[in-house]
Formats: structure tokens, C-alpha cells, sequence
């Protein structure tokens, strides 16, 4: 059984995937997306989505971090893994699930569910393009765009194209968020490759992760949004066998305080003051659907837009930015 920490553009930056790789254990994580479209990306472009590239492929907890590439074009997306694979990511991943409309109208992510001979065409390009014995090829796919009927194919084409592990999410662009996800599908495209499959969507606790593996009958999973709001959802799912010695939950969030502080150092050091609080906000306002003293926090920070009164915030409430978990 393995578990991996998903993309989220616009969510899990290297900031974020340092704390959860941190509080919980992950087999793999992976990047949001680097934009592939006309021309082959300089170093910085790379190393500004997965700043883990200058630490040897890993998260500062020793994870592992895949990047992934977004694009239409076979041979520039074959160009820029080529390049990307010089500096020794834990592996490439291809985006074919990005919902977004503005990423879908210049031909990225999930619309190109429509075009199974594209999907094809772009795997067996990068495929072609990175080393033998380097690192992986794997692509994450939603269902389709409106409806799954050609999930399946879609699949064949990227395990025919040559990728080495598929992640399901498993609804379709037209779906975007909104519950349910379809776990069956998993089941039934798994049924139809060669190649490890892993399912994605909806997974926010340990039942859901058990309900997922049963109706999609596959060992492997991707946690998203559920990750952010429960940065203990991975460490609660491995431990799910040992409850009964103890809940291992009882002192979350006394640990997650200093990696708040850590998360806002790190945001403060590479984002201009303006927009570093956004971001604070946004995690905060997830975590409080998991923790009560989440919610506090998030009321008293949401009105303030300067940083520096942040700072002031949070230490007034024992949370120092200065202080980075070990």
C-alpha cells in the first residue's frame, strides 16, 4: 500500500508539501504544474514549481517529488522533460486532470481527455525523450471531460504511450470538485492496463480511504484537498490498525503550531508581502473543517492584509514565524 500527496495548482506549493511531508508520510509527492507551450523552459522555471530539484529530488523530510508537465505539444513536452531530467526529479508526471477553464482553453490538462491520440502521442514523445533507467513517466487523468465513456481508452493510450504509473481522479472536468467520486471507474481502467493504478478524489478520512480501495480495488492512493485540511490524514491511515493502543490524534494540534509557523516563514521569505497573507488565510481556512483552534486563528488573521501585523498576530497567540519545526 502505498500513498502519494498530489498536485494542487494554486494550493500545494513547495511550502505546503515541506509541512505535509513533514506531519505525515508519503511514498511520493508531486509538483504543480510547470506550463509547457512554445519554447524550451529555462532552469529557473523548473526550480521555482519544484524548488525540491536543488535538494536532490526531495521534500527537506526526505520525500520524494515528481514534477509534473502540462501541455499539448508531443515534442515540446519531449524537449522540456528531456531538460527537466537533468537535474534528477524523483520522476515526470503528465497533467491530463486540470479542470480549469483557462488552462482548458489553451489546450492543457483535463480537455485533452477528448483526444486519446494526443494523450498518446504526448507519453510516447517524453517517453522517447528521457533516459532509460532514469527516472519515471507517469500522468494523472480525470474520466473524461463530460462523461467517462472513453476513460478506458484514454487509459490504453498513455500505458500504451509508455507511462509507468496512472493516477485516476475519478470524475470528470465537467464534475470540477463536487462529490461523488467515482471510485468504480478506477476499478474498471485498472482492469484495462498493464501498469499500476492509483485512485484520487474525495479521500478526506481514514473510511473514505477504505471505502476507496474497496470499490476501486486498487492498494494505491492520491490524497488532494484532504491532505490540506488534515495534515495527519496519511500518518492516521498507516497507524488505522493500531487505534486501539490509542488515538493518535490527541495532540495534532500542539504539533501542527510550529509548522504554521514554518509555513508562514517560509511563504513570507518568497512571496512579496502583498500576497503572503493570502496564503496563510487560504490554508487556515481549510484546516479549520478539522481543527476548532484552526478556526480561531483563521477569524483573527482574515481581516488583516498587511504581513507585518500578521506577524505581530501570531506571536501574540505563541506562534512564531521565525521558529521552523525540526
Amino acid at each position: 500500500m502505498k500513498l502519494y500527496l498530489a498536485p494542487m495548482e494554486g494550493l500545494a506549493d513547495e511550502s505546503l508539501r515541506r509541512v505535509l511531508t513533514a506531519l505525515s508520510r508519503y511514498d511520493l509527492a508531486v509538483s504543480e504544474f510547470v506550463r509547457v507551450s512554445t519554447t524550451v523552459l529555462p532552469q529557473r522555471a523548473f526550480f521555482r514549481i519544484s524548488p525540491e530539484l536543488g535538494n536532490g529530488g526531495r521534500t527537506r523530510a526526505g520525500t520524494p517529488v515528481q514534477v509534473q508537465l502540462m501541455g499539448s505539444d508531443p515534442q515540446m513536452m519531449a524537449r522540456n522533460a528531456a531538460r527537466l531530467v537533468q537535474w534528477s526529479p524523483a520522476g515526470v508526471d503528465l497533467n491530463f486532470g486540470c479542470p480549469a477553464p483557462l488552462v482548458n482553453r489553451h489546450r492543457g490538462g483535463a480537455v485533452l481527455l477528448d483526444e486519446p491520440e494526443t494523450l498518446h502521442a504526448v507519453a510516447a514523445a517524453v517517453r522517447a525523450a528521457m533516459p532509460l533507467g532514469g527516472p519515471p513517466l507517469s500522468a494523472k487523468m480525470r474520466l473524461g471531460v463530460k462523461d467517462p465513456r472513453r476513460a478506458v481508452e484514454c487509459a490504453q493510450a498513455l500505458a500504451d504511450g509508455g507511462i509507468e504509473r496512472l493516477v485516476v481522479h475519478a470524475r470528470t472536468k465537467l464534475d470540477g470538485y463536487r462529490p461523488p467520486a467515482h471510485w468504480p471507474w478506477v476499478a474498471r481502467i485498472a482492469e484495462a492496463v498493464r501498469i499500476p493504478v492509483v485512485a484520487n478524489g474525495e479521500v478526506w478520512t481514514v473510511a473514505d480511504w477504505q471505502r476507496c480501495r474497496s470499490e476501486s480495488g486498487v492498494a494505491d492512493v492520491m490524497l488532494g484537498r484532504g491532505a490540506v485540511v488534515d495534515p495527519f490524514l496519511a500518518r492516521d491511515i498507516r497507524a488505522a490498525r493500531q487505534w486501539e493502543a490509542g488515538d493518535p490524534r490527541a495532540g495534532d494540534w500542539a504539533a501542527l503550531v510550529p509548522e504554521i509557523a514554518a509555513f508562514w516563514a517560509d511563504v513570507r521569505g518568497r512571496l512579496a508581502p502583498r500576497h503572503a497573507p493570502g496564503r496563510l488565510k487560504q490554508w487556515l481556512n481549510l484546516l479549520r473543517r478539522r481543527f476548532a483552534q484552526a478556526e480561531a486563528l483563521y477569524q483573527c488573521v482574515r481581516p488583516v492584509n498587511d504581513a507585518r501585523q500578521i506577524d505581530a498576530l501570531l506571536v501574540a497567540r505563541g506562534i512564531h514565524p521565525a521558529a521552523r519545526a525540526a
